[in-house]
């Protein structure tokens, strides 16, 4: 027998052991993934067909997937499953045509757009809707206000009812009380930042937030969001409490230095207080840093420098 031959039936040798090997190993952990046993009794027959090729062309293959596709495809809204299906519904011209913003259906007392209005708004989500219900409330129309004012008695009721339920649960001994801190926080933003409340009963809710948020500071720390922060200096902003402010700016800092609203929560602080030396020392403090600016921040550094 020559060289040739003999190097010949070797690799032969080699490639016919590495494939019944793949395919010992290929029954052994189908049941892993169903759908792949075929695809590997496909591979064997190639690499017993053509070898050398197919072994190194399935290694390429799956090398050149390691390197460029590392993570996972996430398909979850590629799925074509009539459970995923969204049904897109024509907007209705002729209702919604005929519809004007709140404010200018007072202004010229226009009852039949108001009523139209109301009645479009409380088919929603009212909980967002809150003070556009409570314009409604100064409507000449009798019928607006009082239907208004009976929508906005029973959101309110509602609010008081579940804001209380989320705070003796928060409260409670024993419990993991981060998720009803949370939950309490996002709930009560979407009203107080409406606000709809008289002043004491605004206050008395945004210190049941504040305390939530010292809650997650305090003992749940990595619950704490730069965006839970940014809504309680808002609403303290609202009712001028600027010291209580302060300290959740600097907390803002301690924990999210690299957030724009850690920024924007000071500026909007020495702004509205007139301090001009700390807000402009803030601006060249957000210029000179990495963080993407929004529109609104973008308008306010042009309108300043």
């Amino acid at each position: 027998m020559t060289m040739d031959a003999r190097i010949f039936y070797v690799i032969l040798t080699i490639n016919t052991i590495a494939a019944i090997s793949y395919e010992v190993w290929n029954e052994t952990h189908w049941r892993e993934n169903p759908g792949a046993r075929t695809g590997g009794r496909i591979r064997t027959v190639v690499m017993l067909l053509t070898p050398i090729v197919g072994p190194v062309f399935f290694l390429m293959g799956t090398l050149v997937q390691l390197i460029l596709f590392r993570q996972e495809v996430d398909l979850e809204d590629v799925i074509f499953s009539k459970e995923r299906v969204q049904t897109r519904q024509m907007a209705d011209a002729d209702a919604e045509g005929n519809i004007v913003p709140i404010e200018e259906a007072l202004a010229v007392s226009d009852k039949d757009s108001m009523r139209t209005l109301l009645m479009n708004i409380i088919k929603g989500d009212v909980q967002d809707s809150l003070a556009s219900i409570a314009l409604a409330l100064n409507s000449e129309d009798s019928e607006t206000s009082h239907y208004a004012a009976t929508v906005l008695r029973d959101a309110l009721n509602d609010f008081r009812a579940h804001v209380q339920e989320l705070y003796n649960k928060m409260q409670q001994e024993g419990l993991d009380a981060s998720p009803y801190a949370v939950e309490l926080i996002t709930y009560m933003n979407r009203v107080l930042v409406q606000d709809v409340f008289h002043e004491a009963e605004q206050r008395s809710f945004v210190d049941m937030m504040e305390e939530a948020c010292t809650l997650l500071y305090e003992k749940f720390w990595r619950e704490l969001r730069a965006e839970h922060i940014q809504w309680l200096c808002s609403l303290l902003l609202s009712l001028g409490e600027y010291d209580r402010m302060k300290v959740w700016c600097d907390r803002s800092r301690e924990f999210f230095p690299d957030e724009l609203s850690t920024y924007t929560n000071y500026l909007k602080l020495y702004f509205t207080t007139g301090q001009k030396k700390e807000f402009f020392t803030e601006l060249d403090r957000l210029k000179a840093s990495r963080v993407v600016i929004d529109r609104e921040t973008l308008d306010l550094i042009r309108t300043f420098t």
